[in-house]
């Protein structure tokens, strides 16, 4: 549905691009047996590939956005989508592991730049009773990129070959970038994000401690997330199609785990939630060092373990506005880059782990770091309880 103000078909079109955006990044983790045996890589040394990217959009994201903010939202989205697809034709192409590396890298500059501005330019031109809704819709696309983009990613990488996906993602880049060129209105600006904004969340350490737990929290799920593919080929045989309907149902799951997080953070509050949810996520996570087991209670797990995990992001976005104040959009921005912190600091300890213990290990070691998790959201409510004043520096 188009809210008044927008332009017919452009929320749709910012969430098409975001769908690009989230297969783009993490087909590799359904990709990283082809891809590790093609370059010659162990499953730890191949993990570095989504380490890359997401230390990449970590650092560079809150920056790009910070420096492109007197450009008109347009030729920002325009220039991130074409970024990413020519990092994609980079992947596609790269001779090494290093070449690969660096073209993750420049694919999370792209979509460091294009990501924040569709939601961006989403509440910009959104009614503000509809501001919400819309926004939920423009980003929709990066959940159901872990429904149908990231099997899809795997199912043509085993097929087809690994490269032959980051070409797929090349192409669907260079329509979004067309389209984006063509349908967003040109001119359109916002208040930008500036360097000295981001300084004083910086500075703010019980801000950070709560922006923190975004990635305590996901860089304990990717610990074994990172290698599921490998290790379901290890531990039961499977193969593509295994491993896509493993990805696939795990990607229900997510976006199950999205719609249940904001009403059970209504219900029990925002620090209860994510307190319960990394209990859960402490229980779950050791199971998978059991494999293997039949296909069909794998298949239940690997759901109930998405619900689980991606419940969380509602209530950890609710307690952050409630604590930032009239500071939110720099926070949230911050708290974008938090998850691909945790996404690549998950992967590397996950990467330690399998070279120094093996692939089943990866359970035990996600649910001792969720362990932290629940420390650190314990932590944080104590320092910055949610019916306090804003927190300023």
């Amino acid at each position: 549905m188009t809210a008044p103000g927008l332009p017919r078909g452009l929320v749709p079109l910012l969430s098409a691009a975001n769908f690009v955006i989230g297969m783009g990044a993490f087909l590799v983790i359904g990709a990283l047996g082809p891809l590790g045996r093609d370059l010659s890589m162990s499953p730890a040394q191949a993990g570095w590939v989504l380490t890359s990217y997401a230390l990449g959009y970590a650092l560079l994201s809150p920056l790009l956005v910070s420096l492109t903010g007197g450009l008109g939202r347009r030729r920002v989205l325009a220039l991130g989508m074409g970024l990413f697809a020519l990092a994609a034709m980079g992947s596609a192409l790269a001779p090494s592991a290093g070449w690969l590396f660096a073209a993750r890298v420049l694919a999370a500059a792209g979509a460091g730049m294009c990501t924040p501005v569709t939601a961006a330019v989403a509440g910009a031109l959104a009614p503000p009773d509809r501001r919400a809704h819309v926004l939920a819709m423009t980003l929709f696309g990066l959940t159901l990129a872990q429904v149908l983009g990231v099997p899809a990613g795997s199912w043509i990488a085993y097929q087809a070959g690994w490269r032959a996906a980051f070409w797929v993602v090349a192409v669907l880049a260079v329509l979004a970038t067309v389209a984006l060129w063509l349908r967003v209105p040109a001119g359109l600006s916002f208040q930008p994000v500036r360097l000295a904004d981001l300084a004083r969340v910086l500075a703010a350490p019980r801000m950070m401690l709560a922006i923190g737990f975004t990635a305590t929290f996901l860089g304990a799920i990717y610990v074994p997330y990172t290698y599921l593919a490998p290790l379901l080929e290890q531990a039961m045989g499977l193969g593509r199609d295994g491993v896509t309907a493993a990805l696939a149902v795990y990607g229900a799951g997510a976006v199950v785990g999205n719609l249940l997080g904001g009403r059970l953070a209504d219900r029990l509050g925002a620090v209860r939630t994510l307190v319960l949810l990394s209990l859960g996520q402490v229980a779950l996570m050791p199971l998978i060092s059991t494999l293997p087991w039949g296909l069909m209670p794998a298949l239940a797990f690997f759901f109930l373990w998405a619900v689980s995990g991606w419940s969380f992001m509602a209530g950890q976005q609710a307690r952050l506005v409630t604590l930032a104040g009239a500071r939110a959009p720099v926070v949230l921005s911050l708290n974008a880059a938090a998850i691909y912190l945790g996404a690549a600091f998950g992967a590397a300890l996950g990467g330690w782990v399998v070279s120094g213990a093996g692939l089943m290990a990866v359970g035990w070691a996600g649910g001792l770091l969720a362990l932290g998790a629940v420390a650190h959201i314990l932590a944080s409510a104590r320092l910055a309880p949610v019916d306090s004043a804003p927190l300023r520096p």
